[in-house]
């Protein structure tokens, strides 16, 4: 059995280390929800697990994890393709932009504006990883 990663984030620094741990994970556009009763927005997430040691002998892996934010008072969506609920979305980086709002970068220029009351995040992975072959890469620019 494996360590389960669980973080919350109160502030940018907080993020930054969930933005890291959250970077490549694929998000079908069904899994990303505003309970707007709630005040929250949820995210399903199919992560890598950039903590983990490949070297362990268990490679490269991925797991299903919730990325939660609260005290969401509205969505903005950039380009993501809402009539499409099974697209994949690739997540790259989660920033604050300042005290009340958080943007969702997602590739091919996607993104989702979350405008917020106070910063207050949570990543849990649930569920056990898997092996996966690939290891996210990107391009240097």
């Amino acid at each position: 059995m494996t360590a389960k990663l669980k973080l919350s984030a109160l502030d940018a620094d907080d993020l930054a280390i969930i933005s890291a741990a959250v970077q490549d994970a694929l998000v079908a556009v069904r899994d990303c929800a505003y309970l707007k009763d709630e005040s929250r927005f949820v995210l399903l997430l199919n992560r890598f697990r950039w903590e983990a040691d490949p070297e362990q002998g268990t490679g490269h892996t991925r797991t299903h994890s919730a990325l939660v934010f609260n005290e969401v008072t509205a969505v903005r969506h950039h380009d993501i393709p809402t009539a499409e609920p099974d697209r994949m979305l690739e997540l790259l980086a989660v920033v604050l932009e300042n005290e009340h709002s958080v943007l969702l970068r997602f590739s091919a220029g996607r993104a989702i504006r979350l405008e917020i009351g106070r910063l207050a995040c949570h990543l849990g992975d649930v569920g056990e990883p898997w092996p996966t072959p690939w290891k996210p890469a990107h391009p240097v620019e």
